[in-house]
Protein backbone atom coordinates (compact mmCIF):
# COMPACT_ATOMS: atom_id res chain seq x y z
CA UNK A 1 0.00 0.00 0.00
CA UNK A 2 1.27 3.96 -1.01
CA UNK A 3 0.29 6.64 0.04
CA UNK A 4 1.96 10.33 -0.69
CA UNK A 5 1.60 13.58 1.22
CA UNK A 6 1.94 16.53 -1.09
CA UNK A 7 4.02 19.28 0.41
CA UNK A 8 2.65 22.85 -0.44
CA UNK A 9 4.57 25.87 -0.61
CA UNK A 10 3.30 28.02 1.74
CA UNK A 11 4.23 31.72 2.82
CA UNK A 12 6.82 31.43 5.04
CA UNK A 13 8.71 30.08 2.04
CA UNK A 14 11.12 32.09 3.49
CA UNK A 15 12.23 29.26 5.92
CA UNK A 16 14.46 27.21 4.50
CA UNK A 17 13.28 23.81 3.26
CA UNK A 18 16.15 22.01 2.25
CA UNK A 19 18.95 21.31 4.59
CA UNK A 20 22.15 23.54 4.17
CA UNK A 21 25.06 21.54 2.01
CA UNK A 22 27.32 19.90 4.40
CA UNK A 23 24.95 20.06 7.23
CA UNK A 24 24.73 16.64 8.88
CA UNK A 25 22.01 17.37 11.37
CA UNK A 26 18.95 14.80 11.48
CA UNK A 27 16.27 15.84 10.35
CA UNK A 28 13.05 16.53 12.59
CA UNK A 29 10.93 13.47 13.20
CA UNK A 30 6.96 13.07 12.41
CA UNK A 31 6.53 11.29 15.80
CA UNK A 32 8.22 12.33 18.20
CA UNK A 33 9.70 10.46 21.19
CA UNK A 34 7.87 11.55 24.56
CA UNK A 35 6.10 14.97 23.61
CA UNK A 36 4.09 15.69 20.85
CA UNK A 37 4.61 16.51 17.19
CA UNK A 38 7.82 18.12 15.61
CA UNK A 39 6.39 19.57 12.19
CA UNK A 40 6.14 22.93 12.40
CA UNK A 41 2.94 24.49 11.38
CA UNK A 42 3.30 27.84 9.90
CA UNK A 43 0.18 29.93 9.08
CA UNK A 44 -2.45 27.61 11.08
CA UNK A 45 -4.56 30.03 12.96
CA UNK A 46 -5.38 28.71 17.12
CA UNK A 47 -7.48 30.58 18.48
CA UNK A 48 -6.32 30.41 22.35
CA UNK A 49 -9.74 29.60 23.88
CA UNK A 50 -10.69 27.01 21.57
CA UNK A 51 -10.12 22.95 22.50
CA UNK A 52 -9.31 23.90 25.47
CA UNK A 53 -10.36 20.71 27.66
CA UNK A 54 -8.48 18.83 24.55
CA UNK A 55 -5.38 20.92 25.66
CA UNK A 56 -5.96 20.56 29.46
CA UNK A 57 -5.90 16.14 28.74
CA UNK A 58 -2.61 16.36 26.89
CA UNK A 59 -0.60 18.66 28.66
CA UNK A 60 1.96 17.09 31.13
CA UNK A 61 1.16 16.49 34.71
CA UNK A 62 3.55 19.47 35.90
CA UNK A 63 2.33 21.69 33.48
CA UNK A 64 -1.01 21.19 34.15
CA UNK A 65 -0.48 21.78 38.57
CA UNK A 66 0.93 24.73 37.48
CA UNK A 67 -1.71 26.24 35.65
CA UNK A 68 -4.37 24.92 37.84
CA UNK A 69 -2.39 26.44 40.92
CA UNK A 70 -1.91 30.23 39.16
CA UNK A 71 -5.78 30.61 38.24
CA UNK A 72 -6.68 29.30 41.70
CA UNK A 73 -4.50 32.27 42.87
CA UNK A 74 -5.11 34.72 40.35
CA UNK A 75 -8.85 34.43 40.58
CA UNK A 76 -8.74 34.56 44.13
CA UNK A 77 -6.40 37.72 44.24
CA UNK A 78 -8.72 39.37 41.79
CA UNK A 79 -12.13 38.98 44.02
CA UNK A 80 -9.59 40.29 47.26
CA UNK A 81 -9.11 43.30 45.07
CA UNK A 82 -13.00 43.39 44.50
CA UNK A 83 -13.56 43.43 48.49
CA UNK A 84 -10.89 45.86 49.12
CA UNK A 85 -13.18 48.41 47.05
CA UNK A 86 -15.31 49.41 50.09
CA UNK A 87 -13.43 49.15 52.48
CA UNK A 88 -15.28 47.01 54.95
CA UNK A 89 -16.86 44.68 52.91
CA UNK A 90 -15.47 41.92 55.17
CA UNK A 91 -16.12 41.89 58.92
CA UNK A 92 -13.02 41.23 61.60
CA UNK A 93 -10.82 42.17 58.54
CA UNK A 94 -8.25 44.53 59.23
CA UNK A 95 -8.54 48.09 57.45
CA UNK A 96 -6.92 47.51 54.18
CA UNK A 97 -5.35 43.97 54.77
CA UNK A 98 -5.01 42.28 51.20
CA UNK A 99 -3.68 38.85 52.81
CA UNK A 100 -7.62 39.19 55.18
CA UNK A 101 -9.21 39.63 52.01
CA UNK A 102 -7.39 37.32 49.87
CA UNK A 103 -7.82 33.95 52.39
CA UNK A 104 -11.63 35.20 52.98
CA UNK A 105 -11.66 34.48 48.63
CA UNK A 106 -9.92 31.48 49.32
CA UNK A 107 -12.56 30.49 52.31
CA UNK A 108 -15.92 31.48 49.96
CA UNK A 109 -14.62 29.57 46.53
CA UNK A 110 -14.00 26.46 48.74
CA UNK A 111 -17.25 26.96 50.51
CA UNK A 112 -15.65 25.98 53.96
CA UNK A 113 -16.97 28.29 56.17
CA UNK A 114 -15.77 31.90 57.65
CA UNK A 115 -15.10 31.32 61.14
CA UNK A 116 -14.16 35.14 61.81
CA UNK A 117 -14.65 36.43 59.11
CA UNK A 118 -18.37 36.67 56.82
CA UNK A 119 -19.42 39.28 54.61
CA UNK A 120 -20.83 42.61 56.37
CA UNK A 121 -22.42 44.48 53.36
CA UNK A 122 -24.94 43.90 50.65
CA UNK A 123 -21.54 44.62 48.09
CA UNK A 124 -19.84 41.88 49.62
CA UNK A 125 -22.92 39.42 49.66
CA UNK A 126 -23.25 39.93 45.85
CA UNK A 127 -19.82 39.65 45.15
CA UNK A 128 -19.47 36.46 47.33
CA UNK A 129 -22.19 34.95 45.60
CA UNK A 130 -20.55 35.56 42.25
CA UNK A 131 -17.53 33.88 43.26
CA UNK A 132 -19.73 30.93 45.23
CA UNK A 133 -20.99 30.42 41.92
CA UNK A 134 -17.53 30.68 40.37
CA UNK A 135 -15.67 28.67 42.94
CA UNK A 136 -18.43 25.43 42.03
CA UNK A 137 -17.64 25.36 38.67
CA UNK A 138 -13.90 25.40 38.63
CA UNK A 139 -14.53 22.65 41.17
CA UNK A 140 -16.63 20.61 39.11
CA UNK A 141 -14.14 21.34 36.08
CA UNK A 142 -11.05 20.75 37.74
CA UNK A 143 -12.94 17.69 39.31
CA UNK A 144 -13.23 16.27 35.77
CA UNK A 145 -9.65 17.08 34.40
CA UNK A 146 -8.28 15.27 37.45
CA UNK A 147 -10.59 12.55 36.61
CA UNK A 148 -10.32 12.32 32.97
CA UNK A 149 -6.26 12.63 33.25
CA UNK A 150 -6.20 9.59 36.04
CA UNK A 151 -8.59 7.46 34.57
CA UNK A 152 -7.46 7.71 30.64
CA UNK A 153 -6.34 4.25 29.39
CA UNK A 154 -2.46 4.51 28.59
CA UNK A 155 0.09 1.67 27.73
CA UNK A 156 3.38 1.60 28.99
CA UNK A 157 5.36 -0.36 26.16
CA UNK A 158 8.84 0.16 25.69
CA UNK A 159 10.85 0.40 22.48
CA UNK A 160 14.47 -0.15 21.50
CA UNK A 161 16.03 2.82 20.96
CA UNK A 162 17.29 2.12 17.79
CA UNK A 163 16.24 -0.80 14.91
CA UNK A 164 19.01 -2.85 13.34
CA UNK A 165 19.12 -4.81 9.96
CA UNK A 166 21.04 -8.07 9.84
CA UNK A 167 20.64 -11.40 7.72
CA UNK A 168 17.59 -14.02 9.22
CA UNK A 169 17.68 -17.02 7.86
CA UNK A 170 19.50 -15.97 4.72
CA UNK A 171 17.27 -12.80 4.09
CA UNK A 172 18.44 -9.16 5.17
CA UNK A 173 15.68 -8.40 8.22
CA UNK A 174 14.78 -5.22 9.97
CA UNK A 175 13.84 -5.40 13.62
CA UNK A 176 13.58 -4.14 16.45
CA UNK A 177 12.02 -4.78 19.64
CA UNK A 178 8.81 -4.05 21.94
CA UNK A 179 8.19 -4.59 25.90
CA UNK A 180 4.92 -3.96 27.85
CA UNK A 181 6.08 -2.34 31.26
CA UNK A 182 3.28 -3.61 33.03
CA UNK A 183 2.42 -6.67 34.96
CA UNK A 184 -1.03 -7.20 32.83
CA UNK A 185 -1.84 -8.43 29.35
CA UNK A 186 -2.41 -6.27 26.20
CA UNK A 187 -4.92 -8.25 24.36
CA UNK A 188 -4.99 -8.30 20.44
CA UNK A 189 -1.69 -6.71 20.25
CA UNK A 190 -1.41 -5.06 16.55
CA UNK A 191 1.40 -2.94 15.28
CA UNK A 192 1.66 -1.38 12.37
CA UNK A 193 5.25 0.30 10.67
CA UNK A 194 5.21 2.98 7.78
CA UNK A 195 8.59 3.79 5.92
CA UNK A 196 8.42 7.42 5.42
CA UNK A 197 11.03 9.12 2.88
CA UNK A 198 11.04 12.18 0.10
CA UNK A 199 10.79 11.29 -3.20
CA UNK A 200 11.22 13.27 -6.46
CA UNK A 201 8.43 13.07 -9.40
CA UNK A 202 9.36 13.08 -13.10
CA UNK A 203 8.38 16.73 -12.62
CA UNK A 204 11.00 17.26 -10.17
CA UNK A 205 8.42 17.86 -7.51
CA UNK A 206 9.48 16.98 -3.89
CA UNK A 207 6.54 14.70 -1.74
CA UNK A 208 6.68 13.08 1.04
CA UNK A 209 5.23 8.93 0.16
CA UNK A 210 4.53 6.53 2.95
CA UNK A 211 4.71 2.79 2.40
CA UNK A 212 3.55 0.19 4.53
CA UNK A 213 6.11 -2.21 5.50
CA UNK A 214 5.31 -6.13 5.58
CA UNK A 215 5.87 -7.36 8.92
CA UNK A 216 6.61 -11.31 9.39
CA UNK A 217 4.18 -10.83 12.39
CA UNK A 218 1.99 -8.15 12.70
CA UNK A 219 -0.64 -9.46 15.38
CA UNK A 220 -0.34 -11.27 19.10
CA UNK A 221 -3.23 -12.67 20.71
CA UNK A 222 -1.46 -11.64 24.19
CA UNK A 223 1.67 -9.29 24.36
CA UNK A 224 2.81 -9.78 27.89
CA UNK A 225 6.81 -9.66 27.36
CA UNK A 226 8.96 -8.85 24.66
CA UNK A 227 7.86 -8.36 21.16
CA UNK A 228 10.45 -8.49 18.15
CA UNK A 229 8.98 -7.08 15.22
CA UNK A 230 10.68 -8.26 12.10
CA UNK A 231 10.47 -7.00 8.44
CA UNK A 232 12.35 -9.26 5.60
CA UNK A 233 14.03 -6.94 2.93
CA UNK A 234 13.28 -8.71 -0.43
CA UNK A 235 12.28 -7.74 -3.60
CA UNK A 236 8.84 -6.68 -3.02
CA UNK A 237 10.47 -4.60 0.04
CA UNK A 238 10.39 -0.80 0.19
CA UNK A 239 13.73 -1.05 1.64
CA UNK A 240 14.84 -3.17 -1.00
CA UNK A 241 18.48 -1.73 -2.48
CA UNK A 242 18.82 1.24 0.57
CA UNK A 243 21.69 1.82 2.13
CA UNK A 244 22.51 3.89 5.12
CA UNK A 245 23.20 6.79 2.85
CA UNK A 246 20.48 6.71 0.75
CA UNK A 247 18.35 6.67 3.81
CA UNK A 248 19.92 9.67 5.11
CA UNK A 249 19.54 11.55 1.71
CA UNK A 250 15.67 10.71 1.89
CA UNK A 251 15.26 11.96 5.31
CA UNK A 252 14.17 8.45 5.80
CA UNK A 253 11.83 7.59 9.10
CA UNK A 254 10.31 4.69 10.25
CA UNK A 255 6.74 5.31 12.05
CA UNK A 256 5.72 2.18 14.77
CA UNK A 257 2.01 2.14 15.54
CA UNK A 258 0.45 -0.33 18.28
CA UNK A 259 -2.76 -1.15 19.72
CA UNK A 260 -4.60 -3.51 21.69
CA UNK A 261 -6.94 -4.02 25.01
CA UNK A 262 -5.96 -3.62 28.51
CA UNK A 263 -6.76 -6.42 30.28
CA UNK A 264 -7.28 -4.40 33.39
CA UNK A 265 -9.30 -1.97 32.37
CA UNK A 266 -11.06 -3.43 29.09
CA UNK A 267 -10.27 -0.11 27.09
CA UNK A 268 -7.93 0.31 23.88
CA UNK A 269 -4.73 1.34 24.42
CA UNK A 270 -1.93 2.51 21.80
CA UNK A 271 1.49 3.51 21.30
CA UNK A 272 3.52 4.76 19.17
CA UNK A 273 7.70 5.64 18.27
CA UNK A 274 9.81 6.03 15.09
CA UNK A 275 13.42 5.83 14.08
CA UNK A 276 15.41 8.42 11.77
CA UNK A 277 17.67 6.82 9.86
CA UNK A 278 20.79 7.31 11.97
CA UNK A 279 18.90 5.20 14.71
CA UNK A 280 18.75 2.24 12.18
CA UNK A 281 22.23 0.02 12.65
CA UNK A 282 23.20 -1.68 10.11
CA UNK A 283 24.95 -5.12 10.27
CA UNK A 284 23.61 -5.29 14.09
CA UNK A 285 22.00 -8.24 15.94
CA UNK A 286 20.23 -7.53 19.23
CA UNK A 287 21.62 -9.35 22.53
CA UNK A 288 19.64 -12.13 23.81
CA UNK A 289 17.47 -11.14 26.44
CA UNK A 290 15.63 -14.73 27.85
CA UNK A 291 18.39 -17.01 29.83
CA UNK A 292 17.69 -19.85 32.54
CA UNK A 293 18.34 -19.51 36.15
CA UNK A 294 20.12 -21.96 38.37
CA UNK A 295 16.97 -23.54 39.58
CA UNK A 296 15.41 -23.57 36.38
CA UNK A 297 13.62 -20.90 35.56
CA UNK A 298 13.49 -18.53 32.56
CA UNK A 299 14.24 -15.41 32.59
CA UNK A 300 14.16 -11.86 30.97
CA UNK A 301 17.01 -9.54 31.53
CA UNK A 302 15.71 -5.95 30.51
CA UNK A 303 19.04 -4.77 31.35
CA UNK A 304 20.14 -5.47 27.43
CA UNK A 305 17.21 -4.85 25.92
CA UNK A 306 18.68 -2.00 23.82
CA UNK A 307 22.23 -3.91 23.42
CA UNK A 308 23.21 -5.00 20.36
CA UNK A 309 26.42 -6.93 18.98
CA UNK A 310 28.11 -5.55 15.58
CA UNK A 311 27.63 -8.91 13.24
CA UNK A 312 31.88 -7.68 12.24
CA UNK A 313 32.86 -7.86 15.19
CA UNK A 314 32.49 -10.15 18.95
CA UNK A 315 32.29 -7.86 20.64
CA UNK A 316 29.04 -6.51 22.68
CA UNK A 317 28.49 -2.47 22.14
CA UNK A 318 25.79 -0.71 24.03
CA UNK A 319 23.47 1.42 21.60
CA UNK A 320 23.60 4.68 22.33
CA UNK A 321 20.97 6.91 22.95
CA UNK A 322 18.92 8.78 20.02
CA UNK A 323 19.93 12.49 19.17
CA UNK A 324 17.22 14.88 20.35
CA UNK A 325 14.71 14.63 17.87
Amino acid sequence: MKGAARRRPSAAARVRSTRPAGATAPSPRLIARGRADEVLALGLHRPWFRDLYHFALRISWWRFLLISVTLYIVANALFALLYLIPGEAIANARPGSFADAFFFSIQTMATVGYGQLWPATFYSNLIVTIETGIGLMFLAVGTGLVFARVSRPTARVLFSRVAVIAAHNGVPTLSFRAANLRHNQILQAEIGVVLLRDETTHEGEMIRRFYDLKLARHRSPVFAMTFTVMHAIDRDSPLHGATAATLQEQNAELVVTGTGIDETMAQPVHVRTSYLSHEILWDHRFVDLFGWTEDGRRFIDYRQFHDTVPLSAGRQTRAAPPAPG
